[in-house]
């Protein structure tokens, strides 16, 4: 596969049984072959778009001592600022050349879950700055929530199955910022190759080259999507769950040609994740004698930490 395939999701909520059930075939023969898909038609409405950049846009320009004190320790970087070069791929030294926001779920009705997740943090200078946040979170949220009853459909799953496992699930949304590069990189890239961690990411700010998606003959496509585009790809928790049938796909966000360096790149990634007690074993219907059971017993939660220690966010 040499493009990234697109889809719209207003076809699977329709009404038409038909739409409904060619777009399950497109997204679920996209996710067993590259893994990505671009897909329009969700919940994400133009004017919280701009609402959303032109705040995370506002909080990287604050001074560097600021965005600090809003970087929390002992939280492994789930929630606020996480500062430039903090964060590395599996396997790499060198650190990407981004800093980040995080925020994470708003709890409903789940004493348990509120202790288990740590606080968002409240951002005193923008006063817009965390309901704008929340409201994208929620959006995407939503959004996601139909993208997995596809996925679950595809599986020959109940359709609602995923949804007991993602709300108030340990989800994150991350508005990254790439300064300007100002001098040659050693090694370093914007993100290093990588899979994601979580059940489905969906990413905002995929328009331009930049995010490229490596496929199975091991060439590195670009992945653009259109300015209504979200661009969605399967994540480790989700490969893991269907035994590989849908693939977490190994990508990377390139540094730019060398005219382009004195630009910032911003995108927003949505990282879907389950609560901590969802179960990632095999699912049976994944599993034949030509495709073994591949993976052993693990929950989300015990996933989650295994691959944040390897991040470096948590220590060893």
């Amino acid at each position: 596969m040499k493009v990234i395939p697109s889809v719209n999701l207003q076809d699977f909520i329709s009404g038409d049984s038909q739409k409904k059930q060619d777009f399950v075939n497109a997204i679920g023969a996209a996710y067993e072959e590259i893994g990505f898909v671009a897909l329009s038609g969700h919940f994400l409405d133009e004017a919280l778009v701009e609402e959303l950049y032109s705040e995370i846009k506002s909080f990287f320009e604050l001074p560097v001592d600021v965005k600090q004190k809003y970087e929390i320790p002992g939280i492994g970087g789930q929630r606020g600022y996480v500062s430039f070069g903090k964060e590395s791929a599996k396997g790499k030294k060198e650190g990407d050349l981004k800093e980040f926001w995080h925020f994470g779920q708003y709890v409903e009705n789940n004493p348990e879950l509120e202790k288990e997740y740590p606080e968002n943090v409240l951002v005193d200078e923008l006063p817009a700055f965390n309901e704008v946040g929340k409201k994208t979170y929620r959006m995407l949220e939503k959004t996601a929530k139909y993208v997995l009853r596809a996925l679950a459909l595809h599986l020959k799953l109940e359709e609602t199955y995923f949804d007991q496992y993602i709300y108030n699930g340990n989800s994150i949304l991350r508005p990254i910022h790439y300064p300007p590069i100002t001098s040659e990189p050693k090694d370093a890239v914007r993100a290093a190759a990588h899979g994601d961690i979580n059940l489905i990411t969906l990413l905002m700010g995929a328009q331009g080259k930049g995010l490229q998606v490596q496929n199975h003959e091991g060439e590195w496509i670009d992945a653009i999507a259109q300015p209504d585009e979200l661009m969605i790809n399967v994540g480790d928790m989700l490969s893991r769950h269907s035994n590989n049938k849908l693939k977490s796909t190994i990508h990377r966000v390139v540094n730019p040609p060398k005219e382009l360096w004195g630009t910032s790149r911003y995108s927003i990634p949505f990282f879907m994740h389950p609560i901590s007690a969802m179960k990632l074993d095999v699912l049976d219907g994944c599993i034949d004698e030509n495709n073994p059971k591949k993976f052993d017993d693990i929950t989300a939660g015990e996933f989650l930490n295994e691959r944040l220690r390897e991040l470096g966010l948590i220590k060893k």
